[in-house]
Order: structure tokens, then sequence, then C-alpha cells
């Protein structure tokens, strides 16, 4: 074996040759750990032996390892990185965030005092063309920051600022879900249940502008009313017993405040009750039973109807500004929904609907 000494001027290939066969003869009889010490790279040259790629690492979980900040200003942060790390289009993204994370949020009710409610909250900012990215932990840092309070609008705006703020954002929106519970008396044995109602409060910032929105999903029985008039004439004309189709149904009314107007869940709950006064029962008993067949003959009703009944209540609200009403009658004739889209204002306008739009309007029992 020749081995050269320090070698002067530019190594040439008969050099290299005469290194790598030193290398592999080391390597051959070297252990892993003083392969890994010199280069892992090494193991590659010698035949047969399986390359290890890295060093020998602890495997041990380092309880006691306190970070300090030198250390955390050390870590890689990628989604603050330059534009040159962009993948696809450099255009804006009008929102991106975090969905349904969850949190017990104390709200107001309007007769009772507060409640606690789990809520999913959801929270998005808009991302202009040259950022690659957001640090989405600071928008549940943000609210976090803010949860302990009982909820208001005034709340969201104040959790919206701080994160809009730190991640440097002109657009922002914030949306919390819940089920609420109201007491509904049964209509006629005296009992009452708990009725759980499914709301969504939404605050939308855009181009500078805030939107205080409020959803909330309301289920009923809709009897048709042209299945009824066929009842109806088959017992008449032909003493033929008959009934009339009806099913459950969902609405989903969506209504923007008016600036400084207040306007509680059970105000909500209730316009729409008086709407449409054939909500499905809580408690019921054989005479409650007879009677909610006796409400639904006295209200029977298209989807086409009860889209008009939930907007006339709205129109006649002031603290409403601009509306939406999404009605879905989960047909028993047909195999298919009946649905219907009524919107008052440009809030809730658009050209296309998403295709799984009515396909949401369900309840979940």
């Amino acid at each position: 074996m020749n081995i050269h000494g320090r070698i002067l001027g530019a190594p040439d290939r008969e050099d290299a040759r005469s290194a790598l066969e030193t290398l592999r003869a080391w390597a051959a009889e070297a252990t892993e750990a003083e392969i890994s010490t010199l280069d892992p790279a090494i193991a590659r040259l010698v035949p047969g032996r399986a390359p290890d790629s890295y060093p020998t690492l602890s495997r041990a979980y380092p309880a006691d390892f306190a970070v300090d900040e030198a250390y955390k200003d050390s870590l890689p942060d990628l989604q603050n990185g330059p534009s040159s790390l962009i993948v696809g289009a450099r255009t804006q993204i009008q929102h991106v965030g975090i969905s349904n994370f969850r949190l017990p949020i104390r709200y107001h009710t309007r007769d009772n005092g507060d409640i606690t409610l789990e809520t999913g909250v959801t929270g998005t900012v808009s991302l202009e063309a040259e950022k690659k990215g957001i640090n989405m932990s600071r928008i549940m840092r943000s609210f976090y920051a803010h949860a302990e309070r009982t909820f208001s609008f005034e709340v969201m705006e104040a959790a919206l600022d701080d994160y809009k703020s730190d991640l440097e954002s002109f657009d922002a929106r914030i949306q919390m879900r819940l089920s609420f519970p109201m007491k509904v008396d049964s209509l006629r044995s005296g009992l009452s249940g708990w009725q759980y109602y499914d709301i969504a409060l939404e605050l939308v910032e855009r181009a500078g502008v805030r939107k205080k929105i409020v959803h909330l999903d309301f289920v009923y029985s809709s009897t048709c009313p042209c299945s009824l008039e066929l009842s109806e004439h088959a017992r008449a004309t032909r003493g033929q017993l008959a009934t009339p189709h009806s099913q459950r149904s969902v609405a989903r009314i969506s209504v923007v405040l008016e600036p400084g107007a207040v306007l509680w869940f059970e105000d909500l709950i209730e316009a729409a009750r008086a709407a449409v006064p054939t909500e499905t029962q809580v408690m019921v008993k054989r005479e409650d039973e007879q009677a909610f067949a006796e409400l639904n003959a006295a209200n029977p009703i298209f989807v086409e109807d009860a889209a008009r009944a939930f907007a006339a209540v709205l129109l006649a609200d002031p603290r409403v500004g601009d509306f939406r009403i999404l009605a879905s009658h989960q047909e028993s004739l047909h195999s298919h929904d009946a649905v219907s889209l009524l919107t008052e204002g440009p809030t809730f306008a658009a050209e296309s609907l998403d295709p799984h739009l009515f396909a949401t309007l369900i309840h979940r029992g």
C-alpha cells in the first residue's frame, strides 16, 4: 500500500485514488462510532457496509432541557421565510387560518344570567401575495387572551384586533359556533324541555369595514299545502282516509346586526318561531301530538312560503340589516329535497353557491 505524505499543490486523479484506498482500508477496520465521528459518509466507501448518514443521537426525552430566548431565536421559521419559498402562484390568499379549535366560553342569556358553552372557533386572516404564510398559533393565543371574559362582540373585536396586528393582515374573520339551550313548553300537557339551537357568531373585517353576523339553524315541520288539500278532497268526495305529507325542515337564518344593535339569541329564535310556528317539539304526550297535528294543519307551508315568512319578521326588525335565508324541506314524498334561498342586501349576494350548501342543512338530533 502506498501512503502519500503531504500533497503539495492541487491533488490529481492518482492522489484521489490513493486517498480513497487509504480511507477504505481504515474504514474496514474502524468501528461505526469512529466512522461517525470522522464523517458518516465514509461508510458508503466500504462494500457491504450499510451507510449511516446520521451521528449517534440520544433517544431519551430531555425533560430538563430549558429553552432560553437565544435558543428560540435560533429555531427555523419557514412560514415567515422569504417570498422565494412560496409554492405555486404568488398571489393573495383571502383567508387562511385555523378552524374549530374548541374552548369553553361564557355567554350572557336574555333571561337566565350567564351560561358556559363549548364553542368551536374559526379564525382567519388575509395573506399578501409576497408573504409565505402565517404563524397560526398566534390566532389561538390571541383568542385565549380574551377567552375568560364573558362573550360579547366587543370581546371578539379585541381578539380580532390582536391577531390582525400580530399577523400584519388587512382583512380578518372570527367565527364562533355553539349549541345554545333554551327551555321550550309543550303545546298542551304543561311539560317543558330543552331545545338546542345551532348558532354561529361571525365578526368580519374587509377593507376596513366590520360586520357582525349571527347565524341560526331553526328546525321545524312543514306540511305540504297541496298534499293537505288532496287528502281533504279524498275524504270529502270518496270517503277515503288520506294523510298529507310533512317532513322535518331546516332553515339557516343569517343576519347582519345594525351598528349598536343588541339582538339576543332568544330574540332571533322567537322571531323564527313567530314566522313559522311548527317548530319541532321536545316533550310530547298524546295531547301534545294531537295539538302538533292541528298546528301543522293550520300552517301548511311550501319552502317558498317559509323563506318569505322568515323574511317578513326580519324586515320588520330595525336591529337587522342584510340577511340571508336558506331553507330545506327534506321531503317525505319525494326522493329529493325542496330548497329556497332568499337574500336581502349585498352581504350575502352571490352568483355561485357551494355545491354542498343545502346539504349542510341537517338536524343532527
